[in-house]
């Protein structure tokens, strides 16, 4: 291999015709690596269930960026790659509408009861309609916990269902007409709850039996951020209970998850980590992962980098 070459490989499932038309003369993309094409990459574009620690950072020793597509980096250790002087490229914003579009797919699903009346036609059971009482989101509040890029999208939605939005985030600032100071102030307002944030040891099962207790009865909470964010086991005591009115999960911890007894509720929808993930976003991410590693490749800053 000529030395003036520059490799990129896929540390995971990266498609190659949604790389190679953004690379210049003299790089190559290689999508499944072997420990020769490793030992001379140049930069890594890393999926979402691929692990990069020490062991495999020793395996690339030429590494100059590691691009992440998109923001999660829990399996990467990005403060080795830092100490290595390895960048951790992100990209933010590839899949925002992507994820703020399930939030209200679930939303809808569970407050139209749209799994219940699809049973009814199914099975024949028309005369059985009124048994199943289906709300609006109109006129009701939606509580946003975590106001970044994807919480600012929802709120945008969420106006075109004339919702009335709060939300709450300590680090963001966030409009003082919707801005809530606690989030026990948002729960206790919210009809409708869904989660935006990082996993941290702050928010791990942020939503416990206790947080559960605070929220109206008979609320709504959409998870399409952290499966560690809920508390499954409090979840189902909430949902029998009939404090918590419907659950809405997209994701798990760990995933693919074991199965629980959440699952199994009539009010819960279940998608297995797919919103962000659509066809188009999809294609965004892997773009803006490249280029962010072709920007660090070329002595330019990228758009985002992670920090330890």
């Amino acid at each position: 291999m000529p030395e003036s070459i520059q490799t990129i490989v896929a540390l995971g499932p990266v498609e190659r015709e949604l790389v190679e038309p953004l690379l210049a003369p003299g790089q190559r993309f290689v999508p499944e690596p072997d420990e020769s094409d490793l030992a001379q990459a140049r930069a890594a574009i890393v999926r979402a269930a691929y692990t990069v620690d020490g062991r495999m950072l020793d395996r690339m020793p030429e590494l100059k960026v590691l691009a992440r597509t998109g923001v999660g980096t829990e399996r990467v250790d990005v403060a080795e790659a830092e100490r290595r002087g390895i960048p951790v490229v992100i990209t933010p914003g590839s899949n925002t509408s992507s994820v703020a579009e399930g939030v209200f797919t679930h939303l809808l699903a569970l407050v139209k009861r749209l799994s219940d009346l699809t049973s009814l036609v199914r099975h024949g059971q028309w005369e059985d309609r009124a048994t199943v009482q289906v709300g609006d989101l109109e006129g009701h509040t939606l509580g946003i916990v975590g106001y970044g890029r994807i919480g600012r999208r929802v709120e945008r939605l969420a106006r075109a269902f004339d919702l009335r939005v709060l939300a709450y985030d300590p680090f963001a600032e966030i409009p003082a007409d919707i801005r809530r100071e606690s989030l026990a102030q948002l729960l206790q307002e919210s009809d409708f709850v869904t989660l935006h944030l990082p996993l941290s040891a702050e928010t791990h099962n942020m939503f416990d039996a206790a947080r559960f207790s605070s929220m109206r009865p008979g609320s709504i909470l959409v998870n399409c951020s952290r499966g560690g964010l809920v508390d499954l086991d409090a979840a189902v005591s909430a949902l029998g209970s009939g404090q918590l009115g419907g659950l809405g999960l997209d994701v798990y911890d760990p995933e693919p998850p074991a199965h629980h007894p959440v699952f199994d509720h009539p009010r819960v929808t279940l998608s297995p980590h797919v919103m962000g993930f659509t066809q188009q976003s999809m294609a965004n991410t892997v773009r803006d992962a490249v280029l962010g590693a072709l920007a660090v490749l070329d002595g330019r800053s990228p758009v985002a980098v992670a920090v330890p």
